[in-house]
């Protein structure tokens, strides 16, 4: 038996699909390809988070995302609606179909006020906010598709209802990158657990993983806590560079030898990134640095708390942030809205206030566009009692997907302006209807971005935020 003159590898019996084919002819092509890419990337863009510039002149650079899970009644917060209270207890003519049965019309408990030199009006329950409305542009006029929680969250936060498909914060940190390779570029705030659809609501889709948003528990107070292992105890930092460094060498050959798999190079920077970490975010969850004049301009509790820590997570240069409000007891208030409402708004009105009057100081508004809303609003009409919910009770409203309120501050939107309308009642969108692919593509230009031409290659089609057709970008909200 002729003895060969190459060794043989045991390695090279293990091959997959994709590397029998690169061995083989086609792989001059692979080999083309990643030639082409070093140079197209060059070496210092290989991090998937290094900071990309749009493609055109952008108004903001960062986005903060206060999300009122649950959907807010927009008639109670920033819709005031007289017709109510003159139809109180009456059956009104542009009622529409509910997804519970409802009565009568049933005014708001609240009281509305104008306020800045707009003069917009806004709810006795949101003081601290409505000090701003000369910052703001108030959309009386969104509509989603459904009167459901789940498509409707996903639409709000994803472009759509029913498919997996990236969220807003993937697509911005995929376009623009991060501008601290030392925090996570995207990160979602839920205290207490996860929302309805979970972290559907902040997945990376078919983006690669490293954009998918980082969970925090924000019900936590210690660092240690909020994230899970930030601190090594037993080891120093040398150490552990010198077990990262080995780690991350054995990656390497693995992702290689598998043509860089996708979930492969996620989990691959999702080290590194956790490594960077220690330092950096152990500072930046840490509010007690903060003065004390900035810590009791936000208050007390959870949602001041994760507001607060949403400026210092901007202000070092994460690109998204979403901020949810209503997660544990949501702004889904079928019955006892009047006290719930209320709660609601108290948990989480300074601290939005406190968030824009920091901004602003800091000379951080202008380029970070504030947003809030929830997945849609609530019928202008009385909930009526249904067996096993809010039995014997008629103090609520039902979903309304019809027409419903947000609104956004900073980012170069328009300061003091109303867009669009309900009808008398509040029940439909009647004036400047905006979908949520609207916003969606209004945000993106706000970032600089064309929606049309923002795309991803998935499955041999081009896929974008706003779907294949019908949005449209709202140039009244832009200033």
């Amino acid at each position: 038996m002729t003895k060969s003159h190459h060794p043989v590898d045991p390695r090279s019996h293990f091959l997959t699909r994709r590397d029998f084919l690169t061995k083989c002819t086609l792989g001059m092509g692979a080999l083309g390809f990643g030639s082409l890419m070093q140079e197209a990337l060059g070496a210092e863009n290989l991090n998937p988070l290094s900071p990309r510039q749009p493609q055109f002149a952008p108004k903001a650079k960062r986005v903060i995302h206060i999300f009122a899970n649950g959907g807010p009644s927009h008639v109670d917060t920033f819709d005031p609606k007289p017709a109510l209270t003159r139809w109180h207890g009456q059956k009104i003519p542009s009622h529409l179909g509910t997804e519970r049965p409802t009565g009568g019309a049933w005014k708001s408990p609240y009281t509305f006020a104008p306020h800045g030199q707009s003069g917009i009006e806004v709810s006795d329950i949101f003081p601290h906010v409505a000090r701003h409305v000369d910052e703001m542009t108030v959309i009386r006029s969104m509509h989603a598709d459904v009167p459901n929680h789940e498509p409707s969250l996903l639409m709000m936060n994803c472009g759509e209802s029913r498919l997996v498909r990236p969220s807003v914060g993937s697509w911005i940190t995929y376009g623009l990158g991060s501008e601290n390779q030392n925090l996570p570029g995207f990160i979602a705030m839920c205290p207490g657990g996860y929302p309805i659809q979970e972290s559907q609501n902040w997945q990376s889709g078919f983006l690669p993983g490293v954009f998918q948003g980082t969970y925090i528990d924000t019900q936590h107070v210690a660092v240690e806590k909020l994230i899970e292992n930030i601190t090594n105890k037993n080891q120093s930092r040398v150490a552990q560079r010198r077990q990262i460094d080995l780690l991350q060498e054995m990656n390497r050959r693995h992702s290689e030898r598998r043509q860089h798999d996708a979930q492969l190079e996620a989990r691959v920077q999702s080290f590194e990134l956790a490594y960077r970490m220690q330092m950096e975010a152990t500072d930046a969850f840490d509010i007690m640095r903060e003065p004390e004049a900035i810590r009791q301009m936000y208050g007390e509790g959870t949602q001041a708390r994760q507001l607060l820590i949403a400026r210092r997570l901007v202000e070092r240069g994460v690109r998204y942030v979403q901020v949810w409000t209503g997660a544990g007891q949501p702004w889904d208030n079928h019955d006892d809205l009047e006290v719930n409402h209320r709660k609601l708004a108290q948990d989480c009105d300074q601290g939005i206030g406190a968030l824009l009057t920091d901004l602003k100081q800091r000379g951080l508004l202008e380029e970070t566009l504030v947003l809030w809303g929830g997945e849609f609003g609530r019928t202008p009409t009385v909930e009526l009692p249904t067996p096993g919910s809010n039995a014997g009770k008629i103090n609520g409203r039902d979903h309304n997907h019809y027409g419903f309120t947000m609104w956004m501050a900073g980012g170069g939107v328009r300061k003091g302006y109303i867009h669009g309308a309900t009808d008398e009642f509040g029940f439909k969108a009647v004036e400047k209807p905006v979908h949520p692919h609207d916003l969606h593509a209004t945000i993106l230009k706000l970032l600089g971005f064309d929606h049309e031409q923002f795309t991803y290659n998935y499955a041999g089609l081009d896929f974008r935020l706003t779907g294949l057709e019908g949005a449209s970008i709202v140039d009244d909200l832009i200033a």
